[in-house]
């Protein structure tokens, strides 16, 4: 029956699926090969020592009681330098434990960050970016201590094992005995509880990370939650969660302390019949003292060694869960980069007549089935600015994420072209991919800016940016009249999301960092609905009296936008339509 039900689980994928998490963890060890063969040779040495330790420990005992001549100071002295050695060789390990350890660590952090931000947006935003921090940061460090643990440590514990057996077996076999019974015995009673502890594990990390997601949103919505008088509600559900994270835990915990527990049972059985069976044998005069104390010493090292190796099993499932979480968010599709250099040169090719925009045939579905798109068409070229309007939900803010690449239409596809040219005149077009995205600036909706200096903030985007550059995009976006009044200028602290801000300038400084960019095309997302009527036109006038050759797109729902506009699509009905002038003019009047 048990023999059926395992080859069910291996003709299901499970044996396949931990050997693939495995060999994912491996490719991360082997580019530390040889800093874990140091580590653990320095615990190979110890085993050394304390095997050694032993013998001298024999001969020390039977000297003093008159069974073995020899020097006792000699071998007083070896027992001490033994003891300091074995204490300098833990030292070592501990430490080159903890460098490994951090190194490793980072190393890992490091190779995740990259595939999570090279994975594709609309893959990558099924997560919560709570679960992605959790995975990435908890997860991340139980791999890095798994790779120190797992090998390592069985290598270091096999050879304590083989060591130790072949000295027992060289003096008295009858004592390697009691030791090998317990290997058997051990994996028996814990076979049915490793099951139950790789499940209750999982649990806890799902626990962990939900926690992880609720306080992050809970912190970056802090504004919200208590405007909306949900300060109560947010530390019960905290509340709530963290009972959950307890009984979790204890779940693990109690399926854990079984396992210690049966394991001491074994332990103990087998520790206290070698002491009965060695001083039998002391009675009978078939040993000495000495011989009894190292066959102890030496059937106890047996004893958990084997528990020692049956205990990486729990470590090995908690690692391979951690690794489990990992691919999941490490192995989504990837955005291709390729074109990264035929883009870089396609830009300084055409960079002073300008880079605009052309859409053919575009057809778009969200995941869930809802058809957004069906064969559009657009163009925008530089010093133009084009509207984009409609109801809300209708595809506005999709329109710009199928721009920038963040999503891919089903049909058709989407261009950069060199100025007035579109595909249909201009082979050299080239289509939209991430790689095209260097092109781009783009203000989101809502406040985007970090916390920092209002400088800093415009160099994240410009890392070279001089104080007059900086200053020229605050005038363009018409911020410059506020900054200019701060005590420190541009040198201004900002908070968190723009706090100490209103959201009217915080939106006109987002502007003015995507325009010190000096994109090829600007986009705009509803980036001016905080902002007055004369302001929000003046911003644009601004952005389009400017000498740079600026393709300039915005979404919007206010129709006063429109008069500054070079032309204007209506998204509706699936479709993305050019707005006659009578309409445009309707639009505006209805809205008065």
């Amino acid at each position: 029956m048990k023999i059926t039900h395992y080859i069910q689980q291996i003709k299901n994928g499970r044996l396949e699926t931990m050997l693939n998490q495995l060999k994912w963890i491996y490719s991360y060890a082997r580019r530390h090969v040889l800093a874990i063969i140091l580590y653990t040779a320095i615990g190979l040495s110890g085993t050394v020592i304390t095997l050694s330790t032993s013998l001298v420990s024999k001969d020390l005992v039977d000297i003093i009681t008159g069974h073995h001549t020899g020097k006792l100071l000699h071998a007083f002295i070896l027992m001490i330098s033994f003891q300091l050695i074995n204490v300098a060789i833990g030292q070592l390990s501990g430490y080159v434990s903890s460098l490994l350890t951090i190194k490793v660590n980072n190393n890992i952090k490091a190779d995740i960050y990259d595939k999570i931000m090279t994975s594709e947006w609309e893959s990558l935003s099924r997560y919560h970016s709570g679960d992605i921090s959790a995975r990435w940061s908890g997860d991340s460090s139980i791999i890095s201590m798994g790779i120190l643990t797992i090998v390592p440590n069985a290598i270091q514990v096999f050879f304590r094992f083989v060591s130790a057996l072949i000295m027992v077996i060289s003096y008295d076999a009858s004592f390697a005995v009691f030791a090998l019974i317990s290997a058997p015995v051990t994996m028996l009673v814990s076979r049915h509880n490793l099951k139950r502890m790789q499940q209750t594990n999982m649990g806890y990390l799902s626990i962990n990370t939900k926690l992880s997601a609720f306080t992050i949103e809970a912190f970056s919505n802090f504004q919200n939650v208590k405007a909306f008088h949900l300060v109560p509600q947010y530390m019960k559900k905290l509340r709530g969660i963290q009972d959950e994270q307890v009984k979790a835990n204890l779940h693990y915990q109690k399926a854990s302390c079984i396992n210690a527990l049966l394991l001491a049972i074994v332990t103990s059985l087998v520790t206290y019949s070698t002491y009965g069976w060695g001083i039998y044998k002391v009675w009978s005069g078939a040993i000495t003292y000495g011989t009894m104390t190292m066959f102890l010493t030496l059937s106890n090292s047996l004893a958990v060694s084997v528990q020692s190796l049956l205990q990486i099993i729990p470590t090995t499932i908690n690692v391979t869960n951690a690794a489990k979480r990992l691919m999941d968010i490490s192995t989504l599709p990837k955005e291709d980069y390729s074109q990264e250099t035929e883009v870089a040169a396609f830009y300084k090719e055409n960079v002073a007549s300008g880079i605009g925009l052309s859409v053919r045939g575009l057809s778009y579905t969200y995941p869930t089935g809802t058809e957004v798109f069906n064969q559009i068409t657009f163009d925008a070229h530089p010093n133009e600015t084009i509207a984009l309007v409609g109801p809300s939900g209708e595809g506005k803010t999709t329109m710009l994420r199928l721009f920038l690449a963040l999503i891919h239409g089903q049909i058709g596809q989407g261009y950069i072209c060199s100025g007035q040219n579109t595909p249909e005149s201009d082979t050299s077009c080239m289509p939209l991919s991430a790689s095209t995205r260097q092109l781009f600036a783009y203000v989101p909706q809502g406040n985007t800016m970090f916390s920092g200096t209002i400088a800093d903030n415009m160099r994240n985007v410009k890392e070279d940016a001089t104080d007059e550059e900086i200053i020229h995009a605050l005038e363009l976006a018409c911020a410059w009249d506020f900054v200019s009044k701060l005590p420190d200028g541009i040198n201004t602290m900002m908070q968190e999301r723009g706090g100490g801000f209103s959201e009217g300038q915080a939106q006109r400084l987002s502007i003015a960092r995507a325009l010190i960019r000096r994109s090829p095309i600007l986009l705009l997302d509803e980036a001016t609905s905080a902002l007055d009527v004369y302001t929000e036109k003046k911003v644009l006038q601004n952005i389009m009296q400017d000498d740079y050759p600026r393709t300039t797109i915005v979404t919007t729902h206010r129709p006063s936008v429109l008069s500054v506009c070079t032309r204007v699509y209506a998204i509706r009905d699936k479709g993305c339509d050019v707005m006659g002038q009578a309409e445009i003019e309707d639009m505006a009047n209805a809205y008065k």
